[in-house]
Parts: structure tokens; sequence; C-alpha cells
């Protein structure tokens, strides 16, 4: 695979692992980073031990409060809540009020855009797609969004995307993403899927500091809680839900993409997928292990489920930025070859 040119929007906890994962894989260059306040741009390549260095310990303190959003928009209005704060630091980056305007400028000899940022507003993302498009940016996008109701959103941009030249790949995370795309593996078996469940489990203790935004997100999926509230809530009120919980919550019935991600590739209907899982900041053992099972009937008419797990010993990084890369660069292949649009994480295998 010839090289690729990414970059990064947003510098918490998932970009910042984006980051440092892609030292380890072949082709990938990453050529620019950006946060709420500065911009690192470097079309040879970044110094990636460098922007970790500067941006550690700058995460925003706030996790995400109002306050924070307030102060993060840039020149198209585009504001964001979150984790993300502190490259402007390095001596590589710019201090900048308009980080995403800037990306975008920068973007011409981009071959991909990885959206590392907290989504607390469910059209943030299609309106992060909006600016590459209207810039004329011909090339890939892929985020790690989790909600459901994104999905509709991004597909409404189908022709608009095609037209440009833009392959924007969704869910492309740990899930929905490397999960989802196991469980259209795993459904080949049979002629009809009755249901897919899919369980995990994070423990977060060490990487709590750096991820407070997606934790902040999950408290979101909790029976008493919605988005609005999540982005509403101080520092203090969030770690009071933590505290509530003794640092282990368990999440069902969760609003994640997996569901539509998987009727749209025709596995199966929405409602027939579950999503759950168990967080634990208090150690940085895995609560429980990550499974994926698919219940169907073969062609021969037996039922059976057959299941996928993941290793207790692969921590949320691994499974959420390895394959976040992997689909990157399928999305690339696509991308190279003509084909452009919408594709979730059970429409392609993700490149290694």
């Amino acid at each position: 695979m010839d090289e690729v040119n990414f970059a990064v929007l947003g510098c918490g906890g998932i970009g910042r692992r984006t980051l440092e994962v892609s030292t380890d894989k072949e082709h990938l260059t990453p050529v620019a980073a950006c946060d709420r306040n500065g911009v690192a741009v470097d079309h040879t390549g970044l110094d990636v031990d460098e922007l970790l260095a500067a941006t550690e310990g700058n995460i925003a303190s706030d996790g995400g409060t109002a306050a924070a959003s307030n102060s993060g928009a840039d020149s198209g209005g585009v504001k964001q809540t979150g984790e993300n704060a502190g490259v402007a630091a390095s001596v590589q980056a710019d201090p900048t009020e308009t980080p995403i305007e800037d990306v975008v400028e920068a973007s011409d000899d981009v071959d991909a855009v990885l959206i590392a940022l907290p989504n607390f507003e469910h059209d943030f993302i299609p309106r992060v797609a909006d600016r590459f498009a209207a810039a004329g940016y011909e090339g890939v996008l892929v985020d790690v969004l989790k909600r459901s109701r994104v999905i509709d959103m991004l597909d409404e941009r189908t022709d608009e995307f095609e037209a440009q030249g833009i392959t924007f790949v969704c869910g492309a995370g740990a899930t929905p993403g490397f999960l989802t795309g196991a469980a259209a593996i795993a459904a080949q078996s049979f002629v009809d899927v009755h249901d897919v469940d899919i369980w995990w489990g994070v423990g977060l203790k060490s990487g709590y500091e750096d991820n407070r935004g997606t934790v902040r997100e999950d408290i979101a999926h909790l029976p008493d809680y919605d988005i609005d509230d999540a982005r509403e809530m101080s520092d203090a009120e969030i770690e009071a839900v933590v505290d509530e919980h003794d640092g282990v919550i368990e999440f069902e019935d969760m609003e994640h993409a997996d569901d539509v991600l998987l009727e749209r590739a025709g596995i199966c209907d929405a409602g027939d997928v579950t999503v759950g899982g168990i967080l634990d900041v208090t150690s940085d053992e895995k609560p429980t292990t990550t499974t994926v099972r698919v219940t169907g009937t073969t062609f021969d008419g037996e039922t059976g489920t057959n299941t996928f797990e993941l290793d207790d010993a692969t921590s949320m990084a691994a499974n959420v930025n390895g394959p976040a890369l992997g689909y990157l660069k399928a999305g690339v292949r696509r991308n190279r070859t003509g084909e452009y649009g919408v594709f979730g994480p059970a429409d392609l295998m993700p490149g290694f």
C-alpha cells in the first residue's frame, strides 16, 4: 500500500492514542493534528513523541462542561465540548481559534482525517464533514461515533460525498466498529439472524484522566440521563455519578450505532441488536470479557449462536485505535479506486 498521510481532529484520549498507535503501523504518516486551542501541521510527518509530550497534562480540566462548549467554536460556528486542549503547547504547533478550519485549509495533501472528538451535539460530526466538503476536500473521513441517530445524518449527505470524492467511514472504533464487523462475519453461518448481543468490558483506571470525555459520553447512556444532561453537567456532578456506582458502571440497551449499521448492511433488523457493557475506572483489568454473540437459523434449520471474544489483555485503546486506523486504511483503498459515499464497519474489512 502506498503511504497514507492523515490528520487527527482532537488530541484527547482517542486522538493521542491514535497518533501513538500509528507509529507501529506501516504506511501511515500523521501530518496534522489539532484540538480546541492549537494546530500542528508538517507535511513531511509530525514528530509524534514530541507532540504527545507537549500535550501531556494539557487535556482540558473541564472534561466537557458547558463553559468549554462556549469557547470551542471555529470560524464556521462549529462548537465542541470535551477533553481536547493543549496542542498549542508544542513547538511544532500554532495557537488558533479556528482549529478545524486550519486543518481543512491544510488538507490538500491529506489522504484521510480521523475525527476523534466527543459527540455532545448529534450533528457535530456531520457538520465537520460539511466543512471539508465545502472546502473541496477529496479524501477519506473516519469517525468513532457511537450514537445511532447520527448515521441517518451522514447517509443524507451521501450524494454530496459522492460528488465531492469523499469516502466517509462511520463508527470505526470498537463498538460500533470492530465488534460490528465481527457480528457481520459471525452472521454468515445463518440464513436468518435472530439477534446480536454485544457486551463490552473496559478497565480505565490509568487512562481515566485522558478519557474523561468518553466517560461523560457513556454516562449519557444511563437511564436517568441523556446527551444534553451529560453536556451540561459539571465535573463534580460527573464524579458524583461515578462515585454513586463505586467506580464501576454497568450499561444496558445503549444507543450504539451497531444496530443501524448492521441493518443497513442487511445483517438483521436494528431492533434485534443490543449493546451493553461495564466500565471500571478503579482498575485497568477488564471487569468482564468483551463478547459478540450472534444467534440465528442455518440453511438446514438448525438454531445456533456464534460467539466472538476479545482477549482480556487487549485494552480499550488497542480495540478502538487499532481498528480505527485499520478502517482508515480500508477507506483510503476505496477512495483511491473511486468509491465514494458512506461506509460502515460491516461494509469494509479493515487493513492491517
